[in-house]
């Protein structure tokens, strides 16, 4: 169970990671208040209600609002994950280099306390009390 965990766990952090540092452009075209198209990674297909153009410089006419926009959603990619130790104040730097010297320190001496009871021997039982008189600790 604990393998499954652990590799449940490996499989969605790398998914986290791929999806903060993925990039991408999403194009919609509405005509009113409705969406026509929408497009990831290229530029979204128009209705073919927009206003056309004068054919000569000269002419001018009095044109409406168009119903149809045009939005454009970017969702820019995270590429700093990597923090780098060269930009550590120098209160940052103490902080680790103390934390690393007194965690190292930490665990200094525990092998010779670890056998305290190595000088006795468990008792003897020479039959089983508790099934004998069937005491049960429940």
């Amino acid at each position: 169970m604990k393998k499954v965990f652990h590799k449940v766990l490996a499989v969605s952090m790398a998914f986290v990671v791929m999806f903060t540092t993925m990039s991408f452009t999403m194009d919609m075209h509405y005509c009113g208040a409705s969406l026509v198209d929408l497009s990831f990674y290229s530029s979204a297909d128009s209705c073919g209600m927009e206003k056309e153009q004068p054919v000569k410089d000269c002419e001018t006419k009095i044109t409406s609002k168009s119903c149809c926009t045009e939005h454009q959603l970017v969702k820019e990619a995270n590429q700093d994950l990597k923090i780098s130790f060269d930009k550590l104040t120098f209160e940052q730097q103490t902080f680790v280099a103390t934390f690393l010297y007194s965690y190292i320190n930490l665990f200094d001496g525990f092998d010779e306390n670890i056998q305290s009871f190595k000088d006795y021997s468990p008792p003897f039982l020479k039959r089983d009390v508790q099934v004998l008189y069937e005491l049960y600790l429940i």
